[in-house]
């Protein structure tokens, strides 16, 4: 008997409902295994990190072991103790990562036989400076042989990895396409089959093309947090490159201002012992020395500067008039050769900021600017009110919206390549040729501008010039109190009457040279080599009018020393010297209120005016 309609259309339908099962099971399978998939593509991703950690974490304790021997200062061992304290347990959650690989496996085990050998001779190297013993040099050369092992084999097994993930992506993507083809005939099979299972067949295509959508996203997913994983680490690199400069470059500053503040003293003293009429072959070779001193004490404060540990004294500053001040001085430093201009706003805010520091930042970029220009050009040197709004910030690293004070040096040079741009703020980053430049002009200005909580801005085009902006806070409260002055040409301040000043200065020569420079001046001088015998002196002597103190010294500091000798005479007048602060008077890179500080290396005309100025009662 031949089947009736209900009966063909419930065969239909059952053969429909038979046909949807296998299809939606299908791709089911095809999800689950995708689902797989993208787990071992996470699981590549987060070998491939643990390995970029290592090595990371292998460098920065080399280059803290590196800087202890050094320096010889336990804080350098800071990363150097937590690498050793942890890779055997890295080495550990690695191995179990790559268990189901046994070429990685035996990579992982070859990786740690490494790094274990490593860390004997960099725990040789610190042991032996920790003894007091002589470094010998043989033991570098294994160390770096190792190194360039781990290199390698990291190296070698991130290829691996790198072609697991390029084989899992494909399958991952195959299995894509077969999921929207299995989708696709589902539909098909499902219109094909009838109008009974149409309904049926939509919700289900409905909920497949969801589940689609769901598995690009997460895919989409994955490929972000790959690359925002990727950028993380790069700047996490790049932090770490710049704290160990920012480490090392400190410890070198003070012990070489120093050094500096013997040399610059001693041969201010001497040239001026010698006087006009002195043989002038000795001025002219005191001259040179000086004018070297000088220029290495220039390079430790831009090292200093862009690593954003300068100490900063920021004052309500009218810039308009700084910028007009400056304007002979730049022309002498520029030369004929370049016409200078200045064009400044009217109703310019006052911008709350070093004014001398921004001094040294304009004469950098004007410099820079004229080396552009070996032809001779226009320099244009521009003020404005700016406002830098949510949008700007949202682009701009560090950057807060607010009210700026812009301030922008133009040429008509030769310009850059957005390439150079890019790199144009990195320290020891020059253009110029051997012997013309160190690569700290703008690295200063930008470690300056930044600590000082501003913003810089290079636009430039080649053949097109550039145009440097920078912005600066705008200073909220009284303008007259703080407001820049141009420094006058007065003569050499000296004691008014019999003044004591008591100096503190646990380095030998650098406490003669000072001692020698302020009698000198006409003032008494009773001289301590540390804190306690300061407070001791302190005790003896019946009356001090300002303590001269170093800050960074052993046993008690100059801050914790000023705080003492104040409790015991209120009102007693301080000034602090050092040529690294370390926070004691510095904090987010701002002097402390009320601190009068006085910058190692220094002359004797800004000792003189200083210790005048907080005799004084003014600084």
């Amino acid at each position: 008997m031949p089947a009736t309609r209900p009966e063909r259309s419930i065969i239909l339908l059952l053969l429909a409902l038979l046909i949807v099962m296998v299809a939606v099971s299908g791709t089911f399978w095809l999800y689950r295994s995708q689902q797989a998939s993208a787990d071992w593509i996470k699981h590549t991703l987060r070998v491939e990190n643990r390995l970029s950690l290592m090595m990371a974490q292998v460098q920065a304790a080399e280059s803290s072991q590196r800087g202890y021997m050094l320096t010889g200062q336990p804080t350098f061992l800071e990363s150097y103790t937590s690498f050793d304290r942890q890779w055997r347990g890295d080495i550990a959650t690695l191995r179990q990562d790559v268990r189901d690989n046994p070429v990685q496996a035996q990579a992982v085990d070859r990786l740690g036989s490494l790094i274990e050998r490593r860390s004997a001779y960099l725990a040789r190297g610190v042991a032996l400076k920790r003894a007091g013993r002589p470094i010998d040099s043989s033991i570098f050369a294994p160390g770096q042989i190792l190194m360039a092992g781990i290199r390698a084999q990291i190296a070698a097994m991130k290829a691996r990895e790198e072609g697991l993930l390029r084989d899992r992506t494909v399958n991952n993507s195959r299995l894509s396409m077969l999921v929207s083809g299995g989708l696709a005939v589902s539909a098909a099979l499902v219109i094909l089959l009838g109008l009974m299972a149409l309904r049926t067949a939509q919700r289900r295509m409905s909920e497949a093309v969801a589940h689609g959508l769901a598995m690009e996203q997460a895919n989409q997913r994955l490929i972000a947090e790959a690359q925002e994983r990727e950028a993380a680490e790069a700047q996490l690199r790049q932090m770490h490159k710049m704290e160990s400069i920012g480490q090392l470059t400190g410890g070198i500053a003070h012990d070489f201002n120093n050094m500096l503040a013997i040399v610059i003293g001693s041969l201010d003293m001497a040239r001026r012992r010698l006087g006009e009429d002195g043989d002038p072959r000795v001025v002219k070779g005191i001259d040179n020395a000086t004018e070297g001193a000088q220029r290495a004490a220039q390079l430790t404060a831009r090292l200093l500067a862009f690593s954003r540990q300068q100490p900063l004294d920021p004052q309500p500053t009218d810039v308009n008039k700084l910028v007009g001040g400056m304007s002979e001085l730049l022309r002498r430093t520029i030369g004929e050769d370049v016409r200078v201009e200045s064009v400044l706003a009217g109703g310019l805010w006052r911008a709350s900021i070093d004014a001398n520091q921004l001094e040294n930042a304009i004469i950098n970029l004007c410099v820079n600017a004229r080396d552009a220009m070996p032809g001779g050009g226009k320099l244009t040197i521009e003020t404005g009110n700016a406002h830098l709004d949510d949008a700007y910030a949202a682009t701009h690293d560090e950057v807060t919206p607010g009210q700026y004070i812009m301030v922008s040096v133009a040429d008509s040079g030769t310009g850059m390549p957005p390439d150079v741009v890019a790199r144009a703020f990195d320290p020891f980053f020059t253009t110029k040729g051997v012997g013309k430049g160190t690569g700290l002009g703008l690295s200063q200005v930008f470690g300056f501008v930044k600590q000082s909580h501003g913003h810089v801005k290079i636009y430039s085009e080649p053949g097109q010039g550039t145009i440097i902006k920078i912005y600066l806070p705008r200073h909220y409260g009284p303008d007259a109190a703080g407001s820049y002055i141009v420094p006058a040409a007065d003569s050499l301040p000296r004691a008014q009457g019999e003044e004591i000043i008591l100096l503190v200065e646990d380095e030998e020569r650098v406490r003669h040279m000072s001692v020698d420079s302020l009698r000198e001046l006409g003032y008494t001088v009773v001289q301590a080599s540390d804190g306690e015998q300061a407070l001791e002196m302190l005790t003896i002597q019946p009356r001090i009018d300002m303590l001269f103190t170093d800050i960074v010294m052993p046993g008690i500091n100059g801050r914790i020393l000023a705080d003492r000798a104040r409790e015991a005479r209120p009102g007693l007048k301080v000034l602090y010297t050092t040529g690294y602060t370390r926070n004691a008077i510095v904090h987010n890179g701002m002097l402390d209120p009320g601190v009068s500080f006085l910058a190692k290396p220094f002359t004797l005309d800004q000792l003189a005016a200083k210790v005048r100025q907080v005799l004084d009662g003014e600084g």
